[in-house]
């Protein structure tokens, strides 16, 4: 794979989780969940600008909307939808997006077709998806 389709890669699932946390704040019940949604959500769409930044840097296409596919996609819409059951259903859905997504970074880094360039970005990006599958756990433990 090259180096170009990973970044659009993990940039089209990023994407997909900006999408997520925003419709899940728009539903969330509690006034501190909703909140720290919110923030995650405009964390994400930083990480979403400096993938972009890359993928533009190699002469790519900018990734400006969801995938509308792929199991990335279907998995952040559903913990918007989970809101609908309750708060703690809809922690739970969190957690599993952000496990899901840190995987797949974990795998792009273990990928030999990064340039070092490439390699720091996501290296860099790879930390605040960390930070918000730590949120994940936390706000499923919260909410369990």
């Amino acid at each position: 794979m090259s180096a170009n389709s990973v970044l659009k890669s993990l940039t089209d699932t990023a994407f997909d989780s900006v999408e997520g946390y925003r419709k899940a704040a728009e539903k969330a019940d509690n006034p501190q969940l909703k909140q720290a949604l919110q923030q995650r959500c405009q964390k994400r769409e930083q990480t979403v600008a400096q993938m972009n930044a890359e993928i533009q840097r190699q002469g790519g296409e900018l990734v400006t909307k969801g995938t509308m596919t792929g199991e990335a996609h279907q998995m952040w819409m559903s913990i918007a939808d989970a809101f609908e059951n309750s708060d703690e259903a809809a922690a739970e859905r969190v957690e599993e997006g952000e496990d899901y997504l840190k995987g797949k970074f974990e795998s792009a880094l273990e990928d030999d077709s990064l340039d070092p360039q490439s390699r720091s970005v996501v290296q860099q990006c790879y930390a605040e998806i960390c930070e918000g599958e730590q949120f994940g756990d936390q706000i499923a433990k919260q909410f369990d």
